[in-house]
């Protein structure tokens, strides 16, 4: 049996944040990533948006982690040569009764500590997305956009350059809770850990009850996409997006132009009883496109093809409509410290979230 000072489970954009904050820190660590590479999962099925902060809840972990987090992403992919840029976005309100929803939807961001919001008007809209429907938006300049790819390999690098170990393949099986520390088993071996970060994603949950942690669940919830065809993406410039969902589950479909030039439409909203039910009862394409038409109006179903799909990790069922991060000392097993219900805003806050875990351990 091996023992190591600190084990990451999962290998996805916030486990390999977490890897590098604590080997930056000293400590010994190894990752434990369950695909033959990391970020298989969540971290490379989503909208590569690099969001400001104005969605969450004052004082959440996701609204203080995600502002945080936005300007720790910029440097990072400055500093890594990631494809990523600064591009802004609109959130659009269509009609009369939805402005009232922008200027709180703004209040909230301000509070956030979003820097450079501004209510703009059609005319504003127009020039930065001519084909764009709406009559006032709020303009974040801010939010950007990231290649996901790119930049798990490079938090790879990064973490394995602060000397932490990726272990590919390895599936943890069962835990065993111990006075010294937690058990590890994989199918290849057996690992004894000082502390676990439990950053399993959509296994979070599976993984904490192993361990004898704080109980709680995972709710799977798919998100679909679609695209425009490579001929209609002038179409679009840089980061559209409805007004949130009033039940708190998604942003809407939105439009996000990618960093290699691509449009994606999405995503979707679809919750699901299996963790990767990621084919069962896909929406057909036309069900994209009266959403699109609501900010792109000269959309058709010819302008549309086929997109991704990608599961959300969520920590609220489909009648709660928000559950913040899980991220912190388990306060029933303080050998593991938990990285768990980390959905949208993930992907920005992942080096916050890897820096809070890294002072922990």
């Amino acid at each position: 049996m091996e023992s190591i000072e600190v084990v990451v489970v999962g290998g996805g954009v916030v486990g390999l944040a977490c890897a590098a904050a604590a080997a930056r820190r000293g400590r010994e660590v190894c990752v434990l990533e369950r695909h033959p590479r990391p970020g298989m999962d969540t971290s490379t099925h989503n909208s590569g948006v690099i969001h400001a902060g104005l969605y969450y809840p004052p004082g959440s972990l996701k609204a203080r982690l995600c502002v945080d987090g936005a300007w720790r992403l910029y440097a990072f992919c400055r500093t890594h040569a990631v494809p990523h840029g600064r591009c802004g976005k609109l959130i659009v309100a269509l009609d009369d009764h939805e402005v009232p929803q922008l200027e709180t939807l703004k209040a909230r961001g301000d509070e956030n500590g979003v820097e450079g919001l501004a209510i703009v008007d059609r005319d504003f809209i127009r020039r930065r997305e001519p084909r764009v429907a709406g009559i006032a938006a709020i303009y974040s300049p801010n939010t950007g956009h990231v290649e996901p790819e790119a930049l798990v390999r490079a938090l790879a690098r990064d973490a394995e350059a602060a000397g932490a170990y990726f272990l590919p393949g390895s599936r943890v099986i069962n835990a065993d809770p111990r006075a010294n520390g937690i058990v590890l088993h994989t199918e290849a071996e057996v690992i004894r850990a000082d502390s676990v970060v439990n950053a399993a994603g959509l296994y979070a949950d599976d993984i904490s009850a192993m361990m004898g942690a704080t109980p709680y669940r995972i709710y799977p919830c798919r998100g679909e996409y679609a695209e425009l065809v490579p001929s209609r993406c002038p179409w679009v410039n840089a980061l559209v997006y409805p007004l949130p969902h009033a039940s708190g589950h998604g942003l809407g479909v939105h439009l996000t132009k990618t960093t290699w030039g691509s449009v994606i439409l999405g995503p979707t909203v679809n919750h699901r009883t299996e963790k990767e039910d990621y084919e069962h009862d896909r929406l057909p394409l036309d069900a994209f496109l009266e959403p699109t038409r609501k900010l792109l109006p000269d959309v058709t179903i010819a302008d549309l093809q086929p997109g991704s799909v990608g599961m959300r990790a969520n920590a609220n069922g489909p009648d709660v409509p928000f559950a913040d991060f899980i991220v912190g000392r388990d306060p029933r097993n303080p050998r593991v410290i938990q990285a768990g219900g980390i959905n949208s805003p993930g992907l920005t806050a992942c080096l916050a979230i890897g820096e809070m875990v890294g002072g922990m351990v």
